[in-house]
């Protein structure tokens, strides 16, 4: 996680639980019922005996987050580029599903993406 990354989330509107944020970890609140935590490199090293990517170098995970609408798609990768996050693909339009992506300050690939409810519904 480097400097301004907590910045970067929150010009995104989301915020960050106190409880479980310190200089090591910073417990990202996307909603209600979901949460992301964001840590330092030395800190997140003691979790795994694997080498940790340079993300900026090589992909390592792809996270993917449901939106509304499509105007919320738009919305929420419009103000990740607005502070400081990178396009990364073209937007995607199935017509049925709508996808854009970004890159974060850290290297990690983002996708929102809005899907038709009624192609989902069985």
């Amino acid at each position: 996680m480097t400097y301004g990354v907590p910045a970067f989330f929150g010009a995104l509107g989301y915020s960050f639980d106190p409880q479980f944020t310190d200089e090591n970890a910073a417990s990202m609140v996307i909603a209600d019922d979901i949460f992301a935590m964001l840590l330092v490199e030395p800190f997140f090293q003691g979790f795994t005996p694997k080498q940790i990517v340079d993300a900026t170098a090589a992909t390592e995970v792809l996270i993917g987050l449901s939106a509304e609408s499509r105007e919320e798609v738009d919305a929420l990768v419009d103000k990740a580029v607005a502070a400081g996050a990178v396009n990364y693909a073209e937007p995607q339009d199935h017509g049925f599903m709508y996808q854009r992506s970004f890159q974060d300050l850290d290297g990690h690939l983002w996708e929102i993406i809005w899907m038709d409810p009624a192609t989902v519904q069985g």
